[in-house]
């Protein structure tokens, strides 16, 4: 019994570890991924079943052949037989997964290939190859058909001769004629640096300097900054003009600078200039920028750029209105004027003509000019070219004339119409006072004020805004969202809280009571001046702040204009909250 109990038990380990072994083989071969596993498993789908159901029949048979053994040779092959078990679950669970896995990649390769299109554009590369190998043929037929049609010629050796050598005389040159389309660049863009941007403010500034070097040299010579300079310089100025010689005595100071700069550059200090030279100190480059920084740099950036090109945009909108006849008085200036040195040309010589161009440009540029800048009301009166230009509208100055005509003509109509409304008795101003109204209600209603007092003319529509109350706790009384309004004698803000039907939570200041104003920053992390204003009183500990004010600016001008005129007419007593 003991021998055959042992060739069934060496029967049972040998046989199910050889299943084991050949569906680790498959799952190695299906985890590569190879071109060959179709081909090596084309039933992949059905071989863990199979697998299975061939390790569980061997299962079955082989305890019954090791049934008549010892009860501890039973139980090691019950234990053999579990653990078994166990590693072609595990097996099975590894060939799951590696099925799941390849669905899952075909599904990407399905989806890549529809994509991208592959056979739609093969088709299309095929279609071209097939056109262009038919018009080769058609080609082929039609030079083929001419040549045998056409007469024999006798060879020209001399032609070919002369072309040659033209062809290597005069080849290089021809090639060079020949047209060409033009290649379009795409030039590349930089992405936003804040050391970058620090690095091109310095460049420019630096290229800018000998620009602004000779405005301001010309200018000190318009303005007699140095008497003895612009004298000299008159003289010469006028000496060559008198004899004709003013073109060539530009060209030669062109051609002494030329010599100077390359004095400059081989080594030479030579420094002269009328007006004397201001060192701006130098920052050194800072590396690393904070946040607040770069922002901050961006911002100024920003603001040069758009005053630069709001600058550029007047002077083009101004030369467009003065051709376009929008400003008849201004371009009937230039049209007389242009006709009458049309006529002077082509009547007088064009010595004579350059002799008195000459004599006017260096009795405008030294004398006038001068006399100009010297005496304003002079230059606002009679200096006709600066009186056109600054009369010259932009285009926003056209739309606000177009609307101010526009309001003009309607007023009227609005004005009959109103007047039967007024009851005998009333001013304009009071009926006005007591017309205007907010989104709750009438104005002096809201704020239990006098119907006299009305908003002003500059914030008829308030400024949105929050109060910031920092003597409250609570959360609700401590920041109010609301409209901020002035008076002629209070400063109101109406909350815009849906529960603040009454005016409870409004607050209404005695201009009078003001102790002190200023522009307020509310996070001073943030780069700027800030977007509020501080306001003390006596009855407040700390300042009220109105913040998260877009037009900060014009309500604090506002505010502070009326107030200071309050204040030089009558004396503080305190504030109402109401």
């Amino acid at each position: 019994m003991l021998p055959w109990s042992l060739v069934a038990v060496h029967h049972v380990k040998v046989k199910p570890r050889c299943a084991v072994l050949t569906m680790l083989k498959r799952l190695d071969k299906i985890r590569f991924r190879g071109p060959r596993i179709r081909d090596d498993f084309p039933e992949l789908a059905e071989s863990p079943p199979a697998s299975d159901n061939e390790c569980s029949d061997d299962m079955q048979l082989k305890p019954k052949a090791a049934g008549s053994g010892s009860p501890t040779m039973a139980a090691a092959i019950q234990d053999f037989q579990r653990s078994e078990s166990d590693r072609l679950n595990e097996v099975k669970g590894h060939l799951e997964i590696a099925l799941l896995e390849k669905h899952f990649l075909q599904e990407e390769l399905r989806k890549l290939r529809e994509e991208t299109n592959v056979d739609f554009l093969r088709q299309e590369l095929e279609k071209e190859r097939s056109r262009r190998i038919d018009l080769e043929q058609k080609m082929n037929e039609v030079l083929k058909s001419r040549l045998e049609d056409s007469p024999p010629q006798p060879p020209r050796k001399q032609h070919s001769r002369l072309q040659k050598w033209l062809y290597e005389r005069f080849g290089v040159y021809i090639e060079d004629f020949r047209f060409q389309p033009e290649e379009s660049t795409v030039e590349t863009e930089e992405p936003l640096s804040a050391k970058r941007l620090t690095e091109n403010m310095r460049r420019l500034k630096r290229g800018a300097r000998p620009v602004t070097n000779f405005l301001r040299n010309l200018s000190a010579l318009s303005n007699w900054h140095s008497v003895y300079t612009s004298a000299i310089a008159f003289i010469i100025y006028m000496n060559a003009a008198w004899h004709g010689w003013a073109i060539p005595m530009f060209l030669f100071l062109a051609i002494l600078r030329l010599s100077l700069n390359y004095l400059i550059a081989r080594g030479w200090r030579i420094q002269w200039s009328i007006v004397p030279e201001v060192s701006e100190p130098m920052e050194p480059p800072k590396e690393d920028l904070t946040v607040s920084e770069k922002f901050q740099l961006v911002l100024d950036v920003a603001q040069k750029a758009q005053n630069l090109f709001g600058k550029m945009a007047d002077v083009l909108e101004k030369i467009k209105n003065l051709f376009m006849w929008v400003q008849p008085e201004s371009t009937r200036k230039l049209y007389i004027c242009l006709w009458v040195t049309f006529i002077t040309s082509c009547v007088m010589p064009y010595k004579l003509m350059g002799f008195m161009i000459g004599l006017y440009a260096g009795i405008k540029f030294f004398i006038i000019d001068f006399l100009f800048k010297s005496c304003p009301k002079l230059r606002d009166k009679y200096d006709t070219p600066y009186i056109v230009w600054n009369s010259l509208p932009t285009d926003p100055q056209l739309k606000e004339r177009t609307n101010a005509t526009v309001s003009r003509r309607v007023q009227p109509v609005v004005s009959r119409s109103s007047l039967a409304a007024v009851p005998c008795g009333v001013s304009r101003e009071e009926e006005t006072g007591r017309s205007h109204s907010t989104k709750k209600g009438a104005f002096h209603e809201i704020f239990n004020l006098p119907e006299s007092e009305r908003p002003l003319a500059v914030c008829e529509n308030g400024w949105r805004c929050c109060l910031i109350n920092r003597d409250r706790k609570m959360p609700t009384d401590y920041i109010r969202n609301g409209v901020l309004y002035v008076t002629e004698n209070y400063l109101c803000f109406e909350s815009s809280s849906s529960r603040s039907s009454s005016s409870k939570k409004n607050k209404v200041i005695k201009l009078v009571d003001i102790t002190d104003i200023q522009k307020y920053k509310v996070l001073s992390v943030l780069p700027g001046s800030g977007m509020g204003i501080s306001i003390a009183t006596p009855s407040t500990q700390k300042p009220l702040v109105f913040g998260a004010m877009i037009h900060r600016d014009e309500a604090f001008e506002a505010i502070f204009t009326q107030y200071m005129k309050i204040m030089t007419t009558t004396k503080p007593p305190g504030s109402t909250e109401l």
